[in-house]
C-alpha cells in the first residue's frame, strides 16, 4: 500500500543576509491509520515541517507527495482543493469563528467542499459532535465552552471533510491535563479506526500514545531521539 504522505529531502529556508534554514533535508514517509508526532526542542522546526507537510508553505526545495499526487506539480488553486478535500488541521489555538455555534463551525468546510447537500452535512455535524463527546454542545458559541470542548469542536471540524491525513500543531499545548488525556485519548482512538494523524507535540506523555515519534533537531530528523524525560 502506498504510504498516505511521502516526503523527499524537504528544504526550507528564511531569506536574508544571514539564512535561517527552518527544515534541512527532511525525507519520511506516513503510512495510512498511523499516528505520528514530531518532536524536538523549542526551535527546532516541528511547526514548520508541519506546515510543509499540510501544504501551508512551500519547500525551498525537495518534493512532497500526498494521496500519490506529486504537490510540487500543483498550482495555489490545486493545492487549495488539496488541503480542503484531503486535510484537516487542529492547531493549539483552536480557531473556532466566534459568530458561529458551534455546529456552523464544523459545517463550515462541507459547505465549502460542496460534496453533501444541507441536510447530508447536518447530519454529519451531528455525528461528528456526537463522536466527540460535545453534541449537547452543538447550538452554543465558542465562548460558553471550555477549553477541552472548544478542542474537540475543531478536531469536529477537521474531520468534517473525512480527510486522508490529520495535521495537529501542539493541540495541548493550551489545554488543562484533564482535557489533553482527552484529546489524545480521541487521537489515538481515531488513529485505532484507521484515521492518520501527524502531530506536533512538547509533551512526552502524549507522545507515549503515538505509533511512532519522529525527533527533529536543527531543522533535521535525528534518529533516536527522545524526550530529556525518557532518556534518563
Amino acid at each position: 500500500m502506498s504510504p498516505v504522505l511521502r516526503a523527499e529531502h524537504l528544504l526550507r529556508r528564511l531569506p536574508g543576509e544571514a539564512p535561517v534554514t527552518l527544515v534541512d533535508d527532511v525525507s519520511l514517509e506516513v503510512q495510512r491509520g498511523e499516528f505520528i508526532c514530531i518532536m524536538g526542542p523549542s526551535g527546532s522546526g516541528k511547526s514548520s515541517l508541519l506546515y510543509l507537510l499540510g501544504l501551508l508553505d512551500s519547500p525551498d526545495s525537495g518534493k512532497l507527495w500526498l494521496d500519490g499526487e506529486d504537490t510540487s506539480a500543483c498550482d495555489d488553486d490545486r493545492l487549495a482543493e488539496l488541503r480542503l478535500a484531503k486535510l484537516g488541521f487542529v492547531f493549539q489555538f483552536h480557531f473556532l469563528l466566534a459568530e458561529f455555534t458551534v455546529l456552523q463551525n464544523v459545517l463550515l468546510p462541507m459547505q465549502r467542499l460542496g460534496r453533501h447537500d444541507d441536510g447530508a452535512a447536518q447530519a454529519r455535524g451531528r455525528e461528528l459532535l456526537e463522536q466527540l463527546g460535545i453534541a449537547d454542545q452543538a447550538g452554543k458559541y465558542p465562548s460558553q465552552l471550555s477549553g477541552g470542548q472548544r478542542q474537540r469542536a475543531a478536531l469536529a471540524r477537521a474531520l468534517a471533510n473525512d480527510p486522508l491525513l490529520i495535521l495537529a500543531d501542539e493541540p495541548t499545548g493550551n489545554l488543562d491535563s484533564a482535557a489533553t488525556l482527552n484529546v489524545r485519548q480521541i487521537l489515538r482512538s481515531l488513529a485505532d479506526a484507521g484515521q492518520t494523524v501527524v502531530a506536533v507535540t512538547h509533551d512526552a506523555e502524549f507522545a507515549s500514545a503515538a505509533d511512532r515519534v519522529i525527533g527533529l533537531v536543527d531543522g533535521r530528523i535525528a534518529p533516536g531521539w527522545r524526550p530529556a524525560a525518557a532518556q534518563t
